[in-house]
């Protein structure tokens, strides 16, 4: 029973990590903007194996 709640903690601890570390990429992109804008990977990637992906090229 312990090591299942210690799993549940360790992933809640990792996705609430995951989360701090996106805000503190958006603030720093928003306080640095000579950088660019923060670009954020959505879907799958990109890439050619990906349904669609912009990065392929169609011929």
């Amino acid at each position: 029973m312990l090591k299942m709640l210690l799993a549940g903690a360790v992933i809640m601890a990792v996705l609430v990590g995951w989360i701090l570390v996106q805000n503190m990429a958006r603030r720093f992109a928003r306080h640095h903007p000579e950088f660019g804008p923060y670009q954020e990977k959505r879907g799958c990637g990109g890439n050619c194996s990906c349904s669609g992906g912009d990065a392929c090229q169609r011929k």
